[in-house]
């Protein structure tokens, strides 16, 4: 497993990331505990999810009993008003099981509600208090992570970026290596859109400061995105050529 250092945040990210929002979909905590351990033994270190679905994130935090201190944990807050944060961020750490969250990201997709300054002096607040260890931006709309990248006060953002949205994507990840700020790619595979994984993951690891963000819903899935970790595709003109074929598919 390689792992990717996020930015300022001094973050030692591996370069698969977790996104357990599917935890609660699972049919035991057993299994899902199955599925996270899995991932922990083949060098996995970076768990993602979000207050706004409390089942996964109480599940997580169960699964994480005796490797929490090991692992690098984030979870996110969707509110209106900076106020908000705090409270969000306790009953995440409830949910959680922890002390803690060495992420913790201010979640919107709306650009005209986004008070980057005052949301950033919360969570600094947060920061100083020993409740978090790094903050972060997550959205699904490009354009607030443009915005947020411009205020270079967030550690990390979290953004959409895979071979489809790829002239928008790359200028965000080449922005943020620029000004170092952690770059975490959500939607690898667009949603479910794209089936080829590996050529997924080939594109994503060409950008040397993107973590990707997989959405791992059982064993299988984890597995699959494991082994092509471990033998990622040769980027040559064949494999360029199959990127093209794919995004001129879909456009």
């Amino acid at each position: 497993m390689d792992y990717v250092g996020l930015g300022k945040s001094n973050l030692l990210a591996s370069r698969v990331g977790f996104g357990a929002m599917s935890l609660k979909d699972i049919a035991s905590e057993e299994d899902a505990a199955i599925l996270i351990h899995k991932a922990y033994d083949a060098g996995v270190n970076f768990f993602d999810i979000s207050h706004t679905v409390p089942e996964s994130e109480k599940r997580l935090g169960a699964c994480l009993h005796g490797i929490r201190q090991n692992v690098i944990l984030s979870t996110k807050a969707q509110v209106l008003d900076a106020r908000d944060l705090a409270g969000d961020l306790e009953a995440s750490l409830d949910a959680l099981q922890s002390d803690y969250v060495d992420l913790f990201q201010y979640e919107t997709d709306e650009k005209g509600l986004a008070d980057f300054d005052q949301i950033c002096a919360q969570m600094q607040k947060l920061k100083e208090r020993g409740k978090i260890r790094h903050f972060g931006l997550a959205t699904e709309n490009l354009e607030v992570a443009q915005k947020a990248l411009a205020f270079e006060l967030f550690e990390t953002i979290q953004a959409p970026f895979n071979m489809l949205i790829d002239g928008e994507g790359e200028r965000l990840a080449k922005e943020a290596a620029q000004k170092d700020i952690g770059f975490i790619a959500m939607k690898p595979l667009y949603g479910g859109l794209v089936q080829n994984t590996p050529l997924a993951l080939g594109y994503l690891y060409q950008f040397e400061n993107v973590v990707p963000l997989w959405g791992v819903r059982n064993l299988e899935e984890l597995e699959q995105i494991l082994y092509f970790n471990d033998h990622p595709p040769v980027i040559d003109d064949q494999f360029k050529a199959e990127v093209e074929r794919v995004r001129d598919f879909f456009n």
